[in-house]
């Protein structure tokens, strides 16, 4: 068997790597409190609870794309957490939650506030605001774009001969 070489990973298999850890930590922390919740609810409950009320004010409230703000919201429609009616216009319909998603988010408001407490002490530990890195390189990538970026740097090593 050939001896492989391990290499350093990349932005992208970071960035996965970690929101796994945090999705698995706090699918366990909601099994623990006895919710059958998903993670990828979250953002969706604190739009709405935020006063968002479509799937456009939803992917506009948080950093999702609306692909997977509809994904998670038709998921939630069939665990009975939320409901859709057209609004009067006829061209948009509105989301809200049902009596069990009213239920859910007391719920898990509390667990939100554990969250952030607990980002507050991962920060603490690593001396690093990780929310206000990973916030300012979405900021200067809606700047200039990572294709881009991508483009530019292979121009740039292109401009200089390969080395053997």
């Amino acid at each position: 068997m050939a001896f492989m070489t391990r290499i350093e990973p990349g932005l992208g298999e970071l960035l996965r790597h970690l929101m796994e850890m945090v999705d698995r930590g706090s699918e366990l922390r909601y099994q623990q409190l006895g919710l059958d919740y998903r993670p990828r609810y979250t953002p969706i409950l604190r739009a709405i609870a935020a006063g968002a009320r479509t799937v456009t004010e939803i992917r506009d409230t948080c950093h999702l794309t609306q692909g997977a703000v509809s994904q998670t919201v038709a998921l939630m429609i069939d665990a009975s957490l939320l409901e859709r009616s057209p609004l009067p216009d006829g061209r948009k319909s509105e989301v809200r939650l049902t009596a069990r998603g009213e239920a859910l988010l007391a719920v898990v408001v509390t667990h939100w506030e554990s969250i952030f407490a607990a980002i507050d002490t991962l920060e603490g530990e690593i001396g690093h605001p990780v929310r206000k890195v990973l916030s300012d390189t979405i900021e200067a990538l809606d700047r200039r774009a990572f294709s881009v970026r991508l483009s530019d740097a292979a121009a740039s090593r292109s401009a200089y001969p390969q080395r053997n």
